[in-house]
């Protein structure tokens, strides 16, 4: 064989190797089911494996993102929303409620702020689905942001928020958590609620089969930056829903003020209207009840909306600035009521 012909059947299998290598695909990312099921709390965000790009969010297959119509105010924070459910399950849809993600699933929300090149992240929290029920934690980033680690203490950062507020941003405990995502003794989820995901996003969950149905009462609260369409009772009842009902309900932390602020909740006693409060302490002010139809600024949970003041405050924990929006939207509904 003269040395040309060798030369060009080198050539000839280089090129055919080259072809065959750009032929493979990568090798996919899967999420570390033994972090999520183990009964440790792992260190270090990336130990989930939720992200092929944990900076970018950018997360690897299998994990979700969705976002929420009416989200729950965190002092302007961004809010990037993931859910995992593990192979060979599916998600359950019970009517609009919460819906029913199996054992091994996780839900994963990260806290970011700033904008573009300038925005970062600062915490992590995950859900995480096991045998014996949800375990909350926090993460909190590094300032590299190539990771977020594991912060049960919880941690102070101060930051400025999209309001030019500057504040001392708390990142909660592992107990803090349950505060919010206690009910009837057990840690729960609170977001994915089928009445406040997007129909087209259900849609799509159910046709790839994630989830098992398309349930009923979806996409019912308004998207909130578009809530001048919607009506001022819709708008301020998907606020309190999102932002008060995880604790102003029955079997909650807050179940003992008699307050329901739910979305379904129709009685209008419940809702606070001349209700008298019962574990308002310092909080109430010289006010007398919780809604006075009619007369905002006569209203205890407009006041406690108002404020920034520990102890008053409402909500207690998530958040150390007023949201004016929010505020705007109840007053206008309090506003629009019948005196009585």
């Amino acid at each position: 064989m003269k040395l040309g012909t060798v030369s060009l059947l080198a050539a000839s299998l280089l090129l055919t190797g080259t072809v065959i290598a750009r032929a493979t695909p990568p090798p996919e990312q899967y999420v570390n089911d033994a972090a999520i099921m183990d009964d440790g709390l792992p260190r270090l965000l990336s130990a989930y494996g939720f992200f092929a790009d944990a900076a970018a969010q950018e997360p690897v297959p299998h994990v979700y993102p969705y976002r929420l119509n009416t989200p729950l105010y965190s002092d302007g924070a961004e809010k990037l929303r993931f859910v995992y459910r593990p192979a060979g399950t599916q998600i359950a849809a019970s009517g609009e409620g919460l819906l029913d993600l199996p054992v091994g699933s996780a839900l994963i929300k990260t806290f970011a702020f700033g904008e573009g090149e300038d925005r970062r992240l600062i915490e992590t929290r995950v859900l995480l689905h096991r045998a014996d029920g949800w375990l909350a934690l926090p993460y909190l980033w590094n300032e590299e942001q190539t990771d977020a680690r594991l912060a049960v203490a919880g941690a102070r950062i101060d930051l400025t928020t999209p309001r030019g507020e500057d504040i001392s941003y708390r990142v909660p405990n592992k107990n803090q958590c349950k505060e919010c995502h206690g009910l009837g003794g057990e840690v729960v989820p609170i977001g994915p609620k089928a009445r406040n995901l997007s129909g087209d996003w259900l849609k799509q969950m159910v046709a790839a089969g994630h989830i098992d149905r398309m349930p009923q009462g979806g996409d019912q609260l308004p998207l909130w930056e578009h809530r001048g369409k919607a009506s001022v009772e819709d708008a301020a009842r998907a606020y309190l829903d999102v932002n008060c009902a995880h604790c102003h309900r029955p079997g909650a932390t807050a179940s003992n003020s008699g307050l329901d602020l739910r979305w379904e909740q129709e009685d209008p006693r419940a809702l606070g209207i001349m209700k008298r409060p019962v574990a308002a302490g310092r909080g109430a002010g010289d006010l007398l009840f919780d809604i006075v139809p009619g007369d905002p600024d006569a209203s205890i949970l407009l006041h406690r909306m108002m404020v920034s003041e520990p102890g008053v405050a409402m909500p207690e924990l998530g958040k150390a600035t007023v949201d004016e929006d929010g505020v705007e939207a109840v007053r206008k509904w309090i506003a629009g009521m019948e005196p009585r």
